[in-house]
């Protein structure tokens, strides 16, 4: 690693941790309850109580079957399709004399058939179980009772067994790290089995268990949550030496993922084999059909319902000419039909009997009308087409070496009939690559220059000619060399600047605040001593980034500490601080803010938090709030201009208070239970509040390379367009009309619960007032909205009717999601051109998604990048993950990975329509050729009275739908183009007439 930066290193999330005296209480009542029962002797799992929990061992199987059960179980699995079960019974049948047809003639197709899938279902799990194998048998040191460590199979490891593992290695069960070759207990992980993600992960021991000397004595005890399949999250307790240490994600290193640029970590066995959570993810996703293979299904039960028509419309005419047999001189007329002896399937005495098994004899004669080899060669064509969209260089995108992958083939002909199209914004339409470009501090603005926002804005409007354009992106990095995540510039305040302000000491603090609230980790380079940070979200790098280039940089942390160089705004020289990092209270969607509580240098006691304004401005202290008029200003502003804001602020903590909210907050993190959670944000509730106002950031997410061109060309070609964000409701409109989403001249219908009534009522407190108004003013709006588009919809013949576009936020759709008001805001949003949802939280994008695909009967596609998308994905009949800078979990959960936004268009109008029409004609092909060979059969019984002979030798009949018509309309599934890859991009309406 020496002179190297480490490739990728990404720090989760930072706890602090503090030993404490155990409570006086020592029941533990609360461990022990459903999902939080797990109990660990670290070290010693020979104890007796240890081996009375019995817990799973760590040999893994992810075979779906196993010797004994892959016949019958490959079986069941293939005759749950009906036209295999039609075919079986036809093949039992076809022993008895009613057959028209030899057995093995009935039989080859159906075994070949059959025999074909359960190869490929064999093949694909012989290769599962050798890789189960393997895995098993992989060695790994544990500590034996002789205090070595000495090597044994991962199979045989049980919860508790003390292990080492080396560099490169795979961990072989999920461990609570102790320690690692590092001073300081880190570790660097790769976790790129479990989620796909390329970049590393920080992991940290307890500082309690990180002394390597002492590790083969160590006895402790954890109490912690039961096997459950989220990655990201534990709750757990480690006891040692009689006292409590909270556990978190960041002591958790996860079986199948590798220890990188780590000679070796130390750790206790928690959860061993199919407990671990790699293998409680070892589900499948949701399963996704598309609508063309269900009509399918339903044109097979069609044409059943042809045979039984026919067979028994035969059996009719068959009935009768048996009654009518017998001649008045007691000879047979149709003599030929039969042996010499008379049977019941001839018989004139028993025409009703013979018309019965004439039946059965037609339900077999005619079964050509059911393609036995459709299922089978729909596979194959899909896997095909799937190989054609995973090779396309015009989907490629060789900055990030990733292209397009079909991840399941299930749904290629999907895309040719998409109707809505929900994407979330950042990092999908946008690059998620953030640059710190404004601020705000004591109510003064900072920066230069436009954002691309508001060039986008001036352009459509005509506003700004490409002159100007050209000034803006000079004036934006004027006289100082181009730095990732920092495009900012005023005179003001660059190269030390800001000492000569008057408010010098407000934008020290400012700044500070920036350099130390985050959970980033720096990165020296030895040869150059260059700093790079590995942080949580593009937004903390740009801060910390932003800090560093303005005087304050950031250049070590330690799990109690963090170090800067400052500019002493006194004397303006270069002075080394250290702060002592106390605790991190850290950002969840629910708490839209983070906090850290440092000690400084001066003794003081500061508690520093950055967060989303709509949290934020409540928290202020009454002394606090000045300023408070010129930043909500300033915010307003910046998102209008399409920047992403958040609040900065700070406060002096008393002492005695500190002590008494800190033995509170590590009772709540040291809990094993359900509401542990709750009570920690609670617990930071009490903490985070009278805050004083120092400021605002603003960064800018610019536009994704060709977003707005995509967006055009889908929505000409009949798409609508939703965007689900979790951004402010300016930011969204504005970054919506850089993207092509808004027009000038569409009208806005606005959906918000921001007026004077509503806040009034909030101020007093009264919930169920709140609630009921809220409710009636959703309920007004979306009426009226209504009306507005009724009249459109009533003249939509006339050329330049209005287009209108639909803007809610997340407080409204909450009540808009309401089953009482969920129709009439769906109907409204289908009448609008264009959908906005603001402030959406995951759930709602999920919600919505549902809504719409429901709703609308029609198919959906969902697009994102993030975790928080996934719900979304799922949700929707095509999902669409963008492999971008928020890791790869909406990949994961997706259907089909592109890398950037501008790569659907090619996969919707190209591909979609393809892969749609080739499907289609296919299945058209497939039933015409059965129906023809099946309607010859009946022509020529109704020149055979109808006698259950069939018209052709046995073995063409077979072979006519396996060998003898499969291949060409095989051909015509894969590689038919109607038109050509340019001309579906220039007739988007083409989409429309898949």
């Amino acid at each position: 690693m020496a002179g190297e930066r480490r490739k990728g290193m990404k720090f989760s999330k930072l706890y602090s941790f503090k030993c404490f005296k155990p409570f006086s209480r020592e029941d533990h009542s609360q461990i022990g309850s459903r999902g939080y029962s797990r109990v660990v002797f670290c070290n010693d799992p020979d104890n007796p109580e240890a081996l009375q929990l019995n817990y799973r061992g760590n040999y893994v199987s992810t075979t779906k079957y196993t010797a004994a059960n892959f016949i019958p179980k490959s079986l069941f699995e293939q005759f749950r399709r009906v036209a295999n079960i039609y075919f079986l019974v036809v093949a039992f049948v076809s022993f008895s004399p009613l057959a028209p047809y030899t057995a093995p003639s009935v039989l080859a197709p159906l075994l070949i058939v059959i025999g074909a899938t359960m190869v490929k279902e064999g093949v694909e799990d012989l290769r599962r179980r050798k890789q189960d194998v393997e895995a098993n048998n992989r060695k790994v040191e544990v500590l034996g009772k002789t205090g070595t460590f000495v090597e044994t199979k991962w199979k045989n490891l049980r919860v508790g067994d003390l292990v080492k593992v080396h560099k490169d290695e795979y961990f072989p069960a999920d461990l609570l790290l102790l320690s690692s070759s590092y001073e300081d207990g880190i570790c660097y992980v790769e976790t790129m089995n479990l989620d796909g993600e390329t970049n590393l992960k920080l992991k940290h021991a307890l500082e309690i268990t990180s002394d390597e000397e002492s590790i083969k004595n160590f006895r402790g005890m954890i109490k912690c949550e039961d096997p459950n399949e989220h990655l990201y999250s534990f709750v757990g307790t480690l006891y040692f030496e009689g006292k409590q240490y909270p556990l978190s994600p960041q002591q958790i290193l996860l079986r199948d993922s590798k220890l990188k640029n780590t000679d070796y970590v130390y750790g206790v066995v928690v959860f061993t084999g199919h407990d671990t959570k790699v293998m409680q993810n070892a589900t499948d996703p949701p399963s996704k059909r598309s609508k063309i293979e269900k009509k399918m299904d339903q044109i097979i039960y069609i044409l059943f319902s042809i045979l039984i028509v026919i067979a028994f419309t035969g059996s009719v005419f068959f009935g009768i000419a048996t009654r009518r047999d017998m001649s008045d001189n007691g000879k047979l007329r149709r003599w030929y039909l039969r042996p010499d002896h008379t049977t019941v399937f001839y018989d004139p005495r028993r025409a009703v009997a013979a018309a019965f098994f004439h039946f059965l004899t037609a339900l077999m004669l005619y079964g050509y009308l059911i393609p036995i080899s459709l299922y089978v060669s729909i596979e194959v064509v899909k896997v095909l087409q799937s190989i054609f969209i995973n090779q396309d260089q015009e989907m490629y995108h060789e900055e990030t070496d990733r292209p397009a992958r079909a991840r399941t083939s299930n749904l290629n002909e999907e895309l040719g009939q998409v109707d809505t199209i929900l994407s979330d914004k950042t990092g999908t339409l946008t690059c998620n690559s953030m640059e710190f470009v404004k601020c705000s501090i004591a109510g003064t603005a900072y920066g230069r220059g436009m954002t691309e926002v508001e060039v986008a804005l001036r352009k459509q409007k005509g506003l700004m000619t490409q002159e100007e354009v050209g000034d803006n992106e000079s004036l934006s990095i004027k006289e100082q060399k181009a730095v990732k995540g920092f495009n900012f510039w005023d005179e003001r305040i660059v190269d030390g600047q800001w000492i000569n302000q008057p408010n010098a000491e407000l934008i020290q603090k400012f700044f500070r605040v920036l350099a130390i609230c985050h959970t980033a980790i720096p990165d020296v380079n030895s040869d150059t001593g260059e700093i790079t940070y590995e942080a949580e979200s593009p937004d903390e790098a740009a801060f910390v980034i932003a800090s560093r280039e303005l005087g304050f940089e950031f250049f070590s942390r330690s799990q109690t500490s963090i170090s800067l160089h400052e500019i002493d705004h006194m004397t303006g020289e270069k002075v080394d601080r250290v702060y002592e990092l106390l605790h991190v209270l850290e950002f969840s969607s629910s708490r839209k803010r983070m906090s850290v509580i440092v000690r400084n240098p001066e003794n003081r006691l500061l508690l520093l938090s950055k967060g989303a304004d709509s949290v934020m401005f409540k928290r202020l202290a009454k002394h606090g709030r000045q300023n408070e008029r010129e930043t909500k200003e300033h915010i307003k502003k910046y998102a209008e201009a399409g920047l992403r804001t958040l609040v900065i602020t700070y406060r002096e903590i008393d002492e005695d208070e500190y002590i008494v909210w800190e033995e509170e907050f590590l009772n709540a993190k040291t809990l094993v239970t359900e509401d542990r959670d709750a009570l920690i944000d609670a617990a930071a509730d009490k903490i985070e509040k009278d805050l004083i106002l120092l400021g605002s950031t603003a960064v800018e997410d610019k536009l994704q390379k060709g977003v707005p061109d995509c967006i055009e060309k889908l929505s000409q070609a009949g798409v609508k367009i939703w965007v689900l964000t979790g951004d402010k409701t300016e930011t969204a409109i504005n970054i919506g009309y850089a993207c092509s989403l808004l027009r000038e001249g569409m009208k806005q219908i606005l959906v918000t619960l921001d007026s004077s009534d509503i806040e009034a009522l909030e101020k007093q407190g009264d919930k169920e007032a709140v609630a009921k108004a809220s409710f009636q003013s959703i309920k007004k709006q979306l009426r009226e909205g209504m009306s507005q588009t009724a009249a459109v919809t009533d003249n939509s013949a006339k050329e330049n009717s209005e287009m209108f576009g639909l803007v809610i936020d997340g407080k409204s759709l909450t009540y808009a999601l309401d089953s009482k008001l969920e129709k009439e805001f769906l109907e409204l949003a289908i009448r609008c051109n264009s959908v906005i949802c603001c402030r959406s939280s995951p759930k709602q994008k999920a919600l919505v998604t549902r809504l719409v695909k429901n709703g609308t009967g029609r198919t959906t596609l969902a697009i994102g990048d993030g975790a928080n998308d996934v719900g979304m994905l799922q949700e929707a009949d095509i999902g669409v993950g963008i492999s971008g800078a928020e890791g790869m979990q909406a990949v994961m959960a997706s259907d089909f990975a592109i890398a950037q936004f501008r790569f659907l268009e090619r996969l919707l109008l190209v591909h979609g329509h393809w892969c749609y029409r080739r499907i289609t004609l296919m299945i058209c092909y497939f039933f015409y050729k059965n129906l023809a060979f099946g309607f010859t059969l009946f022509w020529y019984e109704a020149y055979a009275s109808f006698s259950g002979k069939p018209a052709y030798n046995d073995w063409y009949m077979s072979c006519y739908n396996v060998f003898f018509t499969s291949l060409p309309v095989i051909a015509l599934g894969v590689f038919d183009q109607d038109v050509s890859a340019r001309l579906c991009l220039k007739v988007e309406i083409l989409l429309c007439l898949s």
